[in-house]
């Protein structure tokens, strides 16, 4: 039987929650405020605590950090009269299973009761084993900036529990595959993930899309069919582009988040739904609140975790770790034999700005790779946007080689020298200048010019140059 312990400093909400939840099935015991738990915690096991968040000293928020320091895998939900948005993410981000307000329904208790004794299972484990500090892919995503490993702590942090989650950042940054990485760490991975494009649903279909309609609800309607958020049941639904919902469609949403439950069109029967919603919009949500444009109710119901994405050009240190990946991808893709970018090549890259982000990136790789013949991604080989010029100035000449558009506008003294001793010299030039730059450590040398040691040995012998000198 699972044990229950109830904290709270009101005899009549400890009695009513003992009630209900030992008509339930569980073994519940009550304290009165924070010393009581602890002493009950250090004495017995529990397999979940409900507690109460305004309290006396230690309030709920303290007895959630001392619970986590002696027991960090205890599942615990916190509950209070006075909604507020702070204490909610103080409490996602101390580890809190779930957040609720009074007044409570009664099924709305059951739910979180049951997913919390369902979920204390380890957090499988990060793609590239290790710590957060030098993991460079997590579930998919490819990045091991400090900007990534906030995110993915984040992620480790709040996928266990049932916290509604707001991803905010430009197209293009990876925000459904944060989203994904959220769902596969929780205890929902085994159901459904459903991603629902706010702007692709017209208005007038929308509660039918989402919500699910009867038979002979509209014209059209032959038949009952499931919304979009039954399809999601006890899983995830994904609303991506959140910040294009109108207002009387976020009016509704707000009331499905508010009573876990929905009526299909034309139906009078409420689905009562089990659901963890995560949303992503590339706008700022805040300021649409401040213009009127978001109700700031349905905002707080969406943002009890924040998580921003940031865009690529905050992020440059993640366009090596990028570029390998798509490389190997679209190489295996096309069948060709390319595995490396030139160090130039890599270089125009880095001094790009990637107005769409990772999603640009992707596409300059792939297009890059079907276009090269040559065993190496080479700089014309990449086609950059056209409104955002990128431009690199050659150690070898001195001279601006420029990134524009569709081609690689190049000065006519460039084109005078020829193609293979401009690249050759240009070559020699850079690993000249990572010796010197690495003390003569060709190990380090190879790591400034993304290249492998062996790669970097045969050149310096290739062109005759005295890796020694001091």
């Amino acid at each position: 039987m699972k044990r229950i312990l109830v904290v709270d400093d009101e005899l009549s909400m400890r009695e009513f929650l003992k009630i209900l939840l030992e008509e339930e099935g569980y073994a519940v015991s009550c304290a009165d405020g924070g010393v009581a738990a602890l002493e009950r915690l250090t004495a017995e096991d529990y397999d979940l605590v409900i507690s109460d968040i305004r309290m006396p000293p230690p309030d709920g928020l303290e007895l959630l950090t001392r619970i986590k320091e002696i027991r960090p895998e205890l599942p615990v939900v916190l509950v209070t009269a006075f909604a507020s948005p702070d204490d909610a993410v103080s409490a996602m981000k101390n580890g809190a299973f779930d957040y609720i307000t009074k007044p409570f329904k009664v099924g709305e208790i059951k739910d979180i009761v049951g997913t919390a004794l369902h979920s204390q299972q380890p957090v499988p484990a990060v793609h590239g084993e290790g710590d957060l500090e030098t993991v460079s892919e997590f579930e998919g995503i490819i990045g091991g900036s400090p900007e990534m490993r906030k995110i993915y702590d984040i992620i480790t942090r709040v996928a266990p529990t049932r916290a509604n989650i707001l991803i905010q950042g430009e197209s293009g940054t990876g925000k459904e595959l944060v989203a994904r990485a959220i769902h596969r760490l929780s205890p929902a991975t085994n159901h459904e993930f459903v991603p629902i494009v706010c702007s692709a649903i017209p208005e007038s279909l929308f509660e039918s899309e989402v919500f699910g309609h009867t038979k002979g609800a509209f014209t059209g309607a032959s038949s009952s069919r499931a919304g979009l958020f039954e399809q999601a049941n006890h899983g995830t639904a994904f609303l991506d582009e959140i910040g294009e919902l109108p207002p009387i469609i976020q009016t509704k949403l707000l009331r499905v988040l508010q009573e876990r439950e929905i009526k299909r069109v034309g139906g009078t029967e409420n689905v009562r739904i089990q659901i963890r919603v995560i949303s992503a919009t590339n706008k700022d949500l805040e300021q649409e609140v401040m213009a009127g444009r978001f109700r700031e109710d349905l905002f707080y119901r969406l943002a009890v975790v924040p998580i921003r994405v940031p865009p690529l050009r905050e992020r440059k240190g993640d366009v090596p770790l990028l570029v390998e990946h798509f490389l190997a991808k679209y190489a295996r893709l096309f069948d060709k034999d390319i595995h490396r970018i030139s160090s130039y090549a890599m270089q125009v890259l880095l001094d790009y700005d990637f107005p769409g982000n990772v999603r640009e990136l992707e596409n300059i790789i792939e297009r890059g790779v079907a276009m090269e013949n040559s065993q190496i991604i080479l700089p014309e080989s990449l086609t950059l946007a056209g409104h955002r010029r990128s431009q690199t100035t050659s150690p070898t000449t001195g001279t601006a080689v420029t990134a524009t558009g569709d081609r690689q506008a190049i000065t006519e003294e460039v084109f005078s020298r020829g193609l293979e001793p401009t690249l050759a010299d240009l070559e020699r030039e850079m690993i000249v200048s990572a010796l010197e730059k690495a003390g003569n450590s060709k190990t380090r040398a190879a790591e400034l010019l993304r290249t492998s040691f062996r790669s970097l040995r045969y050149k310096i012998k290739k062109y005759g140059i005295d890796a020694d000198r001091p």
